[in-house]
């Protein structure tokens, strides 16, 4: 980033409900996010999540599919293909425990909310995720981990499928935080996208540029990672070209300041 970059964003629409407050910032909980990608007829997609106004976090905001690292997620036992935790764990500065945790977070979290299963049976990547359809429902109600449904099925986790992208850290004044790492992927041959999730009132596939014109004519919400991603993925020609982009990964904490009715996000030059 050449400049320093500003959003705007309404106080209460999950973000700056506490800008310049005191008191002892939350630490953040670990968290991940996949941004879906494919080629569409006029260029590269993004699959987007328009998320019920009454979550906690980020409510009424268009975002990708993600959420926070369950306990579970850290399992050794996990069935597992491509790059392994201590690749992840360079490319994201973390504990080689924490990388697989995340690692095993993108690839259930993006099942549990867009049932794309970044995962094969034997040397096969899924193309049909419908015998899976009763899995999903209880990965996302916690009565299946991770590592119970892949082995039950004879499912690998593929790592290679997905690739390293950016790491955001909600600013301090937030009473919620999390400490996300963005992974990206292409769609699975076969595979598609849906809208089955509690957290999202609508879903679907989205050219980035369109998706931040919706944004600065008031359709929709973005939150400063999203809005980001969105344009740095606009300047790639095609899904396979974007996800083989090798990037260097450094933590991104904006600045929030209360200005009236909204809350100035202050991203620093790099």
């Amino acid at each position: 980033m050449a400049e320093e970059l500003t959003f705007d964003i309404p106080v209460g629409a999950g973000v700056g409900t506490r800008a310049n407050a005191g008191g002892e910032p939350v630490t953040p909980k670990d968290a991940a996010t996949v941004i879906l990608l494919r080629d569409g007829a006029q260029g590269v997609e993004v699959f987007l999540q328009h998320r019920v106004k009454g979550m906690p976090f980020a409510g009424g905001m268009t975002v990708f599919p993600g959420g926070g690292v369950d306990s579970r997620d850290v399992d050794t036992s996990v069935s597992w293909a491509g790059p392994e935790p201590a690749w992840w764990a360079e490319r994201f500065g973390c504990e080689e425990s924490l990388a697989r945790a995340l690692v095993c977070a993108a690839v259930r979290e993006t099942f549990e909310e867009s049932g794309v299963l970044l995962a094969s049976l034997g040397d096969d990547i899924v193309t049909d995720t419908t015998p899976y359809h009763d899995a999903r429902a209880k990965l996302v109600s916690r009565e299946l981990s991770l590592a119970a449904f892949l082995e039950a099925n004879g499912l690998t986790l593929r790592a290679d499928l997905l690739r390293p992208w950016a790491n955001w850290v909600t600013p301090p004044q937030e009473p919620r935080r999390y400490d996300t790492c963005f992974f990206v992927a292409v769609l699975p041959e076969g595979q598609e996208a849906d809208s089955a999730t509690s957290e999202a009132v609508s879903s679907g596939w989205q050219r980035p540029e369109e998706a931040i014109a919706d944004a600065k004519e008031g359709r929709r919400m973005l939150m400063p990672p999203t809005w980001i991603t969105l344009a740095e993925l606009g300047e790639f020609d095609s899904a396979a070209t974007a996800r083989a982009v090798e990037r260097e990964i450094k933590k991104i904490m904006p600045t929030l300041v209360r200005d009236g009715d909204k809350v100035r996000v202050v991203l620093d030059p790099a």
